[in-house]
């Protein structure tokens, strides 16, 4: 006997098959062939983070980025959306005030969008670790926490989703040691010549930055894992390359996690250990702090020529090039296609390509985009609220 679970999924598709595209006649057709069921999945760092661990007090008061990036969101209306850098709370109250103040009211004229279900958790940023991680002789402060932040839960994650989430079997990596995973090495420090954290330390590290988060999700086109994380930037640490070396492998814990082959070391949070089945569907979603050719880590290759991704095509921008010739993107060595870039970060860094949709070969990519609008396009007075874009994929079977 069928579970209940697959009985809804069945209905779910039904339903979806027989309405299609024509409940969304604003993202265009398809094809001139039958309707077919979309899935619209889409990734944003939106910078709704507070130094002081004032979000909810901004969000109550009425705050004006988090307005525009709401009007982002209802613009590009995704089914399933992963936003980086929103300070996360155990009561989950400014999740919920962005949903129903923000989200569920029109911005600057945007229909409102409405998310029934979401997904938020712990992350390590802000954590404090107990240990002089940083080697400054003292211990405390963001730089010792597991991952930096000035207060847990800074630069948090949440998932909304227009399809239920199954809560119960997620599976969280917030815990998981960096030394656990086979081949990782502690960064060395090249005065000495020695190891930069001390053996005691090196064990008790955590690989996560945030946190890694697996959600199968119940979507029309059937359950897919949506695989969410935030590595750390490749940069503000020293010649050891502590935090390059980490958003390396933070990216490389998702290739091994999909690769199908055995993972013992790969333990969850809740103690269950191994990667993703075999066949299972997935879209790896997040800033993932690397660009493909430029910057200070290109290890996201190790994703993009993974051969259970579906790579390419990547998504493009009419906004971005306009913006890579004021600052210069050409003067300062870059080597990436200005249309590919999903953030801007000030004539000296240029613009990189930080954010993925990457969805498993078993999909297909219908239509694609990064929202950075021309100055004479409708949101291009919006996406100030962050230095990241938003950046969609349309999906199908």
């Amino acid at each position: 006997m069928r579970s209940k679970y697959a009985i809804a999924l069945h209905a779910l598709a039904l339903v979806v098959a027989l309405a299609g595209c024509a409940s969304q006649p604003e993202r265009g057709p398809v094809s001139n062939g039958p309707l077919q069921a979309s899935l619209r999945v889409a990734t944003y760092n939106t910078s709704l983070n507070d130094d002081k661990g004032e979000l909810i007090a901004r969000l109550r008061a009425g705050d004006a980025n988090a307005s525009r990036i709401a009007a982002v969101i209802q613009h590009n209306h995704p089914d399933l959306v992963l936003l980086n850098e929103f300070d996360y709370d155990a009561a989950g109250e400014a999740a919920s005030l962005f949903q129903h103040r923000y989200l569920e009211v029109s911005q600057h004229g945007q229909a409102p969008i409405t998310y029934p279900y979401s997904y938020t958790g712990p992350v390590n940023t802000g954590v404090p670790s107990g240990m002089d991680l940083d080697r400054n002789g003292k211990v405390g402060g963001g730089e010792d926490a597991w991952g930096f932040g000035q207060h847990p839960g800074q630069y948090g994650m949440l998932v909304l989703s227009k399809f239920p989430i199954d809560g119960q079997r997620a599976r969280t990596f917030q815990l998981l040691k960096w030394s656990a995973m086979p081949g990782a090495k502690s960064p060395v420090d090249p005065k000495s010549g020695r190891d930069w954290y001390p053996p005691e330390v090196w064990s008790q590290l955590r690989l996560s930055s945030k946190s890694h988060w697996d959600l199968p999700v119940l979507t029309p086109l059937g359950e897919i894992h949506f695989l969410v994380s935030h590595p750390v930037p490749p940069v503000f640490d020293g010649p050891e390359n502590r935090n390059g070396i980490r958003n390396r492998d933070e990216i490389r814990l998702w290739n091994e996690y999909i690769s199908g082959g055995p993972a013992p070391w790969l333990c969850d949070d809740k103690g269950a250990c191994g990667g993703l089945a075999k066949g299972a569907t997935f879209i790896i979603a997040g800033d993932q702090n690397s660009d493909p050719y430029d910057g200070d880590s290109t290890d996201i290759n190790q994703l993009l020529s993974n051969p259970r991704v579906r790579s390419t095509p990547l998504p493009r921008s009419e906004g971005g090039p306009l913006l890579a010739k004021q600052v210069g993107g050409g003067n300062i060595g870059q080597q990436g296609p200005d249309a590919e870039d999903t953030g801007d970060f000030g004539p000296k860094v240029g613009n990189l390509h930080l954010d993925y949709v990457l969805p498993s070969t078993d999909l297909r990519i219908l239509r694609n985009g990064i929202f950075w609008p021309r100055p004479d396009q409708e949101g291009a007075d919006w996406i100030d609220a962050t230095d990241h874009h938003m950046v969609w994929y349309d999906l199908s079977r």
